[in-house]
């Protein structure tokens, strides 16, 4: 984990002195281990380093080549570090030092934009080119580091965080309307738009290429949807999975430190725990030792998961050290950001923070968690859709009889009927059916707090984001997987969570979230899926004598809404009176009213309310007033 920034004025005007320090004395917190400048004709660039593997001890950043014609900075990880450095110096390349970020330099030397494609890892990168007059900049495939930018028509600046680009004074803090409306009406569709206007994200698999006509942006990867695994049998498939996930895993834990992973009590962040211990025991871990750190609900049955956690930990002979929630006041909220003029988080992601103290605080500077696995390794009867495009007959019986046995007859047609037969309906069915599951299931509509002027912008971004880019798809049921690869609440939930860990000095990685891991779950059969009623079927099965037994069979999850009731139980002037009252051209006071009933009265619709809500706080902290 580090962080870049950049100044690059195309008309060849001079970086003002100073402007690139301020960039990154912003973010020092992501540069722990020295912060540096290159600054020549025009372009300015920083990078603030923080050391999380053996080979980025060699590493010193902006790194030029021979004639200084290149330039580049990198927050990023090679995963296939191995691979990549073989095939480079089987091309002649030559290698002044074993760091990551030599080896994308080499790569793009040798290969240009096409280097993206032979790199895996987590990596958000920028190279200046001196001679042509033009920057490469590039963000991994699924956006697991960020990257922000802004272009006024003749100078781009880029950097890590967004707070970063603030800091220049030329840069206007003027509130994106269509964003704030997402945001209040819990309805996100722009993954590239920010809080302020003109100040854009790097889309996830996407490249952007900028001279003096402008940015140009191209994805450059996305999973192969008619990829498959013909295997023979179901064991086959569970043998690769694990085979996949445990080489992740182990890619994952390089560190020069001990590597830190945090364990829920669910299977998903048990299982990396499990298969990382696995590895160290066998001396094949990237790493000296590993800890295991969980939080510590006790007290609330529904968030309480250390009975699962201290299982784990009593099977490897590994106890998982325990720390109670964060719950930082609501003074700290406006502080953090009033500093980051970022949304200052949700309270059951901000509960981590002090499980990110004690590991920075025992020296480890690499955190995993299970983030991902309830999208890649779960389904649902989505099998069913599957079966019939592929006309495969007899396992559509199968899973039916099974259904039938289990569940009774009229809730598997039930099934059958919704994930067999729904996807393959007209879009515009399928829209209408979705409306009047909106309408009757989560019974009120987000958007009637809105003002109108905000209600337009909605609309406008609705328009402008929601449909994605046609594909051929090998069955209907991927157009859901597409889906979660572009939905814009997750870009944000990551960049937030990732936000948080660069705070406390450490580099967030998530097994799950890879291009490997992901393109799996479009091949296997999503029968293995969800199979017997039970979700994560393969995992479970692979997973088999590395977990206990009460993990592998665990149906249930935590839920975390305690950690909103700390606070919203308190604040009823707050949200019903003070910001109303402020934000008076953003929502309507009486229907702020009728949220906070929704939310005390503990009816169906609160958990929705609650999360609403602490939206208005959030964006009242660091919006200026209209």
């Amino acid at each position: 984990m580090s962080g870049i920034a950049g100044v690059i004025n195309f008309d060849g005007a001079a970086v003002e002195p100073g402007l690139i320090q301020g960039m990154t004395s912003s973010m020092d917190y992501r540069g722990p281990d020295g912060i540096n400048h290159w600054n020549e004709g025009g372009a300015a660039l920083g990078h603030c380093m923080l050391h999380t593997t053996p080979e980025s001890l060699q590493e010193r950043q902006p790194v030029t080549n021979e004639d200084g014609s290149l330039v580049l900075v990198m927050d990023g990880r090679v995963d296939n570090w191995v691979e990549l450095r073989r095939e480079l110096l089987s091309r002649g390349a030559w290698l002044r030092n074993r760091s990551d970020a030599e080896l994308v330099l080499r790569a793009y030397q040798l290969w240009g934009h096409d280097c993206l494609s032979r790199i895996e890892g987590d990596f958000a990168l920028a190279i200046w080119n001196a001679q042509d007059r033009r920057l490469f900049c590039a963000r991994d495939p699924m956006g697991n580091k960020p990257f922000n930018y802004y272009w006024n028509g003749r100078s781009v600046v880029f950097a890590s965080e967004v707070h970063a680009i603030l800091a220049l004074p030329d840069i206007p803090q003027v509130v994106n309307k269509g964003v704030l409306a997402e945001w209040l009406a819990s309805e996100w569709y722009s993954r590239d738009e920010t809080f302020w206007q003109g100040i854009r994200r790097l889309v996830a698999a996407h490249y952007m290429v900028v001279d003096f006509s402008g940015p140009k942006i191209d994805q450059y990867w996305s999973p192969d949807l008619f990829a498959t695994l013909s295997y023979s049998r179901d064991e086959e498939y569970i043998e690769h999975y694990r085979e996949l996930f445990t080489e992740t895993v182990r890619r994952l834990s390089r560190s020069h430190k001990p590597v830190s992973y945090e364990v829920s009590g669910g299977l998903d962040s048990s299982a990396i725990f499990a298969v990382a211990d696995h590895l160290h025991q066998r001396q094949q871990l990237l790493a000296p030792d590993l800890t295991g750190f969980t939080m510590n609900f006790q007290g609330d049955p529904d968030a309480d998961e250390i009975e699962y956690c201290r299982a784990i930990g009593a099977m490897l002979g590994k106890p998982i050290v325990e720390i109670p929630p964060a719950k930082p006041s609501l003074s700290w909220y406006r502080e953090s950001a009033s500093k980051f003029k970022y949304f200052p988080g949700f309270p059951n992601g901000v509960m981590a923070h002090n499980l990110m103290q004690r590991v920075d605080d025992s020296g480890s500077r690499v955190l995993l968690n299970g983030v991902g696995g309830d999208e890649w390794l779960g389904a649902s009867r989505i099998y069913y859709c599957e079966e019939i495009a592929a006309k495969h007959w007899p396992h559509v019986r199968s899973l039916f009889r099974e259904d039938v046995g289990s569940s009774g007859l009229l809730r598997s047609v039930w099934w059958l009927l919704r994930y067999g037969i729904a996807p393959s309906l007209p879009l515009f069915v399928r829209k209408s059916l979705q409306g009047i599951r909106d309408k009757h299931v989560l019974g009120f509509n987000r958007r009637n707090w809105l003002k109108p002027d905000l209600r337009r912008a909605l609309a406008e971004q609705r328009t402008r984001h929601r449909s994605l880019p046609k594909r051929k798809i090998r069955w209907p049921g991927q157009r859901g997987e597409l889906a979660v690869l572009a939905d814009a609440y997750s870009v944000i939930a990551h960049e937030s969570h990732e936000k948080s860990a660069a705070t406390f000095g450490l580099e967030l990685r998530r097994p799950f979230y890879t291009s490997d891991m992901v393109q799996f779950s479009f091949m296997v059969p999503k029968r293995l899926l969800f199979a017997g009623g039970v979700n994560r079927f393969a995992h479970r099965q692979a997973m088999r004598g590395l977990l206990p037994r009460q993990i592998l069979e665990r149906q249930t999850k935590a839920e975390f809404s305690v950690t909103y009731h700390h606070y919203l139980s308190e604040m009823s002037d707050l949200l019903t009176g003070d910001i109303p009252a402020r934000r008076a051209l953003w929502i309507d006071q009486k229907q702020t009213g009728i949220l906070y009933a929704n939310y005390k009265e503990g009816n169906k619709h609160s958990g929705w309310s609650a999360f609403m809500l602490w939206v208005l706080f959030g964006c009242d902290t660091f919006t200026p007033l209209d």
